[in-house]
């Protein structure tokens, strides 16, 4: 093709129509194919530009953006020959090829620009969420957990919240945390309750909603079987009247009352559950500590694989596919037959390597933890977290009878009494019965927390009697007189502003804890203390609880990886083979 004929006027005189080209091609830049792209840069430039890119003989001195020339090259480029002749439309002289292009290819980027800013804004108008009372006095934070989406208050969920902020319960601090927080978006400036007012306003940038108050009764079609006096019934109505007035609007109901998300499916009304409190879906997505390592492990490594020793543990210096899955403190293993048998723990990752440190055998009785010896892989690893002084934060998660409260017992005496590594051994747990309340308990903090401690007792006995051995009846005694000095057992409903300095904490049954309540116990321990957490998701006692909502499931899921903390699912049961079988069939 050849070059273009060079221009017979300056730049400064060339047509109208040659400058209108300009902001077409600038809405076409960004959205433009990368080769046509330096010529809509070079339309951008102008028309001074383009005359001095021009030679006098007609012939452009360098090759373009892009081009494998200098611009100095005394021979011109083929880059611009091969190019889309577009230049030839910016630097012609005459109109006529310059109008052409402008109707032929200005409509083209319209398109194109709509479609790239639909994909970078939501599409259509946002939903508005009908909040339950419920929904408020379970999470007061509630309000700012939507989004861009707009959240609407009716008048009867203000006159409940009033109703439920005396006492000292968890709903009426909640109730009153709530109310706090409606008073100070009212009070923002310039807030108009009838229009609405904006969630951001109080600090919190991620709620870029906005929040309606029922300031007008609202008329609703609900059937007259409904009675009228309900509150439930008259939250339904005022999402049903709010579908019917906007109807161009997506209205959802958020309640945590299964029956009144029932109620208002049976409507035709949306209905969800807030479920922003729930770390996991799905129970079985939780995090377990323990990774099998593929049957090819070692065949992948590269033959460069390093290995060292130090004290009585051996590293390894690993790569490939499989280290991708690996989080700190995790526990790896490699089992298959013929085959010697590998236990680690991953201590550093990388990039793509990962080094894993051999764990102690607790199953030998040479490694024995007051007289007790793990059974099973799994425990073996949890002993290995419980005796490490470097690890702070333990979880462990199983069934009844996998030893969770016997292996944190024998690991806090053998720290306390014979390794002096703490001064005594807390524990607490959260007081909620499985039947009905056997009322007032008398007594001390210690003794109102002795029927609830009942598991601390029998493995106790256990711990005295085997590490007592054959000293006879005043051994025993004496024995439990000095494991009982070291134990203390507290009420978690004294915690709040106390600080533990070098305690060994154990907090047993923490399946039936908040989060909230899980974070007031672990922001309690002082430098040098460790704190454990046991508990068996399958058995959770406290009402509105998952285990997708656990405090337990909240604190394995956010310590995972934290090279201070570590987590271990234990699989089976060792109590007996009758509490074994129960577990599995009931």
């Amino acid at each position: 093709m050849p070059l273009p004929p060079a221009p017979t006027k300056r730049a400064a005189l060339l047509a109208p129509e040659a400058y209108s080209l300009k902001s077409s091609d600038d809405h076409f830049e960004d959205l433009a194919p990368p080769a046509p792209a330096p010529m809509a840069r070079q339309a951008e430039a102008g028309p001074r530009a383009a005359a001095a890119r021009t030679s006098t003989n007609g012939k452009r001195k360098d090759g373009g953006k892009g081009t494998a020339k200098p611009a100095t090259a005394p021979s011109p480029a083929p880059a611009p020959v091969v190019r889309s002749p577009e230049p030839a439309v910016v630097l012609a002289p005459t109109p006529v090829p310059v109008q052409a292009p402008v109707v032929a290819k200005a409509p083209q980027p319209a398109p194109a620009r709509r479609g790239r800013s639909t994909a970078s804004t939501p599409t259509g108008p946002t939903r508005l969420f009908v909040l339950d009372t419920n929904v408020l006095l379970h999470d007061p934070m509630s309000l700012f957990r939507f989004e861009e989406h707009d959240i609407f208050l009716p008048m009867i969920v203000l006159e409940e919240l009033d109703g439920h902020k005396k006492g000292m319960t968890e709903v009426a601090r909640n109730g009153r945390q709530t109310s706090r927080t409606l008073d100070a978006l009212a009070a923002q400036t310039g807030g108009d309750m009838a229009k609405g007012l904006k969630l951001s306003a109080t600090g919190h940038l991620a709620a870029r909603g906005t929040l309606f108050f029922q300031t007008e009764p609202l008329h609703d079609e609900l059937p007259s079987s409904l009675p009228k006096g309900k509150a439930d019934n008259q939250i339904l109505g005022v999402v049903h009247a709010l579908r019917d007035k906007f109807p161009q609007r997506e209205v959802i109901l958020v309640s945590k009352d299964i029956n009144m998300r029932v109620k208002a499916r049976a409507l035709g009304l949306a209905a969800e559950d807030y479920e922003n409190d729930k770390t996991l879906d799905d129970g079985e997505l939780l995090y377990s500590g323990a990774l099998a390592l593929p049957q090819d492990f070692w065949t992948r490594q590269s033959k460069t694989i390093e290995s060292w020793q130090s004290g009585s543990h051996t590293f390894y210096r690993v790569s490939g596919p499989a280290v991708t899955q690996f989080h700190i403190n995790q526990f790896v293993y490699f089992e298959a037959p013929g085959e010697p048998s590998l236990y680690a723990r991953v201590t550093e990752i990388r990039d793509k390597t990962a080094v894993l440190k051999t764990l102690k055998d607790y199953t030998h009785l040479k490694n024995a933890i007051w007289g007790v010896t793990s059974r099973n892989r799994e425990q073996n690893f949890a002993l290995n977290l419980l005796m490490d002084p470097e690890i702070d934060f333990v979880t462990l998660a199983g069934t009844a009878g996998t030893g969770k409260t016997l292996m944190a017992l024998a690991s806090g005496l053998t720290q306390v009494l014979d390794d002096r590594r703490y001064t005594e051994i807390i524990m607490t747990r959260a007081t909620v019965s499985v039947g009905e309340d056997i009322g007032f308990l008398p007594g001390t903090e210690e003794e109102k927390m002795g029927p609830w401690m009942g598991a601390l007792d029998d493995n106790l006995e256990f711990l005295a009697k085997g590490d007592a051995g054959g000293a006879g009846e005043w051994g025993r005694a004496a024995t439990n007189e000095l494991i009982r000095s070291r134990i203390k057992v507290k009420s978690m409903n004294f915690m709040r502003g106390r600080t533990f300095m070098n305690k060994y904490v154990i907090i047993d049954e923490a399946q039936n804890l908040t989060p909230k309540q899980m974070k007031t116990l672990i922001t309690r321990a002082g430098p040098g203390t460790k704190i454990i957490c046991m508990g068996n998701l399958a058995q959770i006692d406290t009402p509105y609880l998952t285990e997708g909502s656990s405090g337990l499931t909240f604190a394995v899921d956010r310590f995972k990886g934290w090279p201070h903390g570590g987590h271990i699912t234990l699989a089976r049961g060792e109590r007996s083979r009758l509490a074994d079988f129960a577990s599995e069939v009931l």
